[in-house]
């Protein structure tokens, strides 16, 4: 039983009954300021019917009361009709969550949708923005899950280019034969030690070329690293076997050391994309777009689109030596991935920095006519800065990943020692569950804010057991836990419908905002916003909280009351592990 679309219904019926009205209804929350449950602005109807405001909505309020068993009362504010629930609507739709088992679930709805993240480079380690990127993707997939899709995960990995170079000849330089094994490093770490090596020789030569007086832009492209660098990279596309050799074992190291900290970050993939397989497709789609006049060539045999009509601006797609940039290997994959799915929708979670390249993705794929091409979306997200600035990956000053998630779980240990209840627990679930809350802290912290937003990341703050943090709302699970197992041990049913009278209004309130939960899921869907989940989470544990401060659970001595409140318990407790596992976090039974 949906209360909202109940009561609209009912609302449209009054409009018809009393005005001879037609119009679809829409609701808002009362606010707090008021009593009531849902309002109806009736100013919209004051012209249409000449009735002043607040005698439109006491006509409707009170056909609400005479017809309809949901509404308990009503008050008028100005233009405002502001309307009460009854408690035994409450307790009617508390009891249908109960009964269905998919409730958060929506059904099938027929379309498939790829959902694009992480986008690693094979020349470092995974830092800091990598972990907004790889939550956000693993979310929004969760999400559109939730809503009824079939879902793709994949990962285009970046493993070929100049920065793999890069970190290939200061491992010739320095390396001699030093490996993950003889070094004790992680793979990716030690191809991230040999990229910042590179550049501190860059700089160096660059400074000397400048000061024998040659102008820094073009010291920057003939300092003999990076001409070395370019000439290993066109004998990597030559398929020079010693070249080719070294770029596969560095990139095994990687590829080793990036599945470590997936898995230690909870994310996944069904697919991966190697862009060395795909950076010589997109020619054919070139060719393609030439024939049928949506490309141009210009006199040196460059090949471009204009897309001035979109208001963008003319794009290379070919160079003149027939080699690809990077828009081309677009076109080709984006063309694969389509072929190897025909998914309905694909959303490629990419940061803001690459927002035009993506409006001219779409563009020329609908010029082109591709079927796909109104099912693409770009989750642009903003940059993550820490307290001490921003990260450089060339400079070493990057915040890795792997080392971000240990200092998380630290802190969560020492909260947890602090004021956590873990002394009855082994020392396995103890690091089990300082794991859990340390990555619990870092998604949650990194995904309750808006994707678009750039935002500022504080460790410390964010293991914090008080506030809008993980910790807190797994904390509050763990509360809840706890209340079920002493309503257990008092043979309390746990799965038993309720039956009560009368509620307190918190308690009105819970059942409400546990309603909310499937359309917060859909609205999260529409918006690519993890954000509306966290920020539900928050809302429903915070008020739970208020709750079990205001309202006595285990010692109410009425046995009805007693009853409702496990289940109303237990129910929120199961809601705050759905909504958090869609942003890919667990919750603890004990904390």
């Amino acid at each position: 039983m949906n209360i909202e679309n109940q009561l609209k219904n009912t609302i449209q019926q009054a409009l018809s009954s009393l005005f001879e009205v037609s119009e679809a209804v829409t609701l808002q929350p009362t606010k707090k300021d008021f009593e009531g449950t849902y309002t109806y602005v009736t100013f919209p109807l004051v012209k249409q019917l000449r009735k002043n405001p607040v005698e439109i909505g006491n006509a409707i309020g009170n056909y609400l009361l005479e017809n309809s068993k949901l509404v308990s009362k009503f008050n008028v504010v100005q233009g405002f009709l502001n309307v009460s629930i009854a408690d035994s609507a409450w307790v009617d739709t508390l009891n249908q969550i109960i009964t269905d088992k998919n409730f958060g679930f929506l059904p099938k709805n027929g379309q498939s949708v790829m959902v694009e993240y992480s986008s690693p480079n094979t020349n470092k380690p995974l830092h800091l923005g990598h972990l907004r990127n790889n939550f956000l993707g693993y979310s929004i997939a969760q999400i559109l899950e939730a809503n009824g899709y079939d879902v793709v995960k994949t990962c285009l990995v970046n493993d070929r280019g100049i920065h793999i170079c890069k970190s290939m000849l200061a491992y010739q330089k320095y390396g001699n034969g030093e490996t993950p094994e003889s070094s004790g490093i992680k793979g990716d770490h030690l191809a991230g030690k040999y990229y910042v090596l590179f550049d501190k020789d860059l700089k160096q030569e660059v400074a000397e070329l400048v000061a024998g007086g040659m102008p820094e832009d073009e010291a920057k492209k003939k300092a003999p690293s990076i001409v070395a660098a370019q000439e290993m990279l066109i004998k990597w596309e030559q398929g020079d076997e010693e070249v080719v050799a070294l770029w596969r074992k560095m990139n095994e190291w990687v590829f080793a050391g990036f599945n470590e900290t997936y898995k230690k970050i909870g994310v996944s993939f069904d697919k991966t994309y190697y862009e060395s397989n795909t950076y010589l497709l997109g020619k054919d789609v070139v060719e393609e777009g030439l024939q049928k006049g949506i490309f141009f060539k210009k006199e040196n045999g460059s090949v471009w689109i204009d897309l001035k009509e979109e208001g963008l601006d003319e794009k290379l797609v070919l160079r003149s030596d027939g080699t690809s940039v990077y828009i081309t290997q677009d076109l080709g994959t984006t063309d694969m991935k389509f072929k190897d799915f025909n998914n309905d929708k694909s959303v490629w979670v990419v940061g803001n920095e690459q927002d035009y390249h993506f409006q001219v993705l779409f563009a020329i794929m609908k010029k082109l006519g591709r079927s796909y091409a109104d099912g693409c979306y770009h989750l642009s997200y903003g940059m993550v800065d820490l307290p001490s600035g921003k990260m450089k990956s060339r400079e070493g000053t990057v915040v890795d990943a792997d080392d971000l998630a240990e200092e998380v779980r630290a802190e969560a240990e020492n909260v947890a020692k602090e004021r956590g209840d873990i002394a009855s627990m082994s020392s396995d679930e103890q690091q089990h569950l300082f794991n859990m809350v340390g990555l619990g802290a870092l998604k949650y912290f990194l995904l309750k804010v808006d994707p678009k937003s750039r935002m500022l990341f504080n460790p410390q703050e964010s293991v914090q057991l008080q506030g809008n943090t993980g910790p807190y709302i797994q904390y509050t699970h763990a509360r809840i836990c706890s209340v079920l197992r002493k309503a257990e041990a008092m043979q309390v049913p746990l799965n038993q419908l309720v039956n009560v009278s009368e509620l307190h209004k918190i308690e009105s309130d819970l059942i409400y905002l546990i309603g909310e939960y499937p359309t917060t899921i859909k609205q999260a869907a529409l918006d690519y916003s993890p954000a509306i989940i966290a920020q539900f989470a928050y809302e429903l544990a915070k008020t739970f909280n208020q709750f079990y401060a205001e309202v006595s659970i285990l010692n109410e001595p009425d046995a009805n009351k007693l009853q409702f409140r496990i289940a109303l318990s237990k129910t929120i407790a199961e809601t705050i592990a759905k909504a958090m596992k869609l942003l890919g976090i667990d919750v603890p039974q004990r904390m």
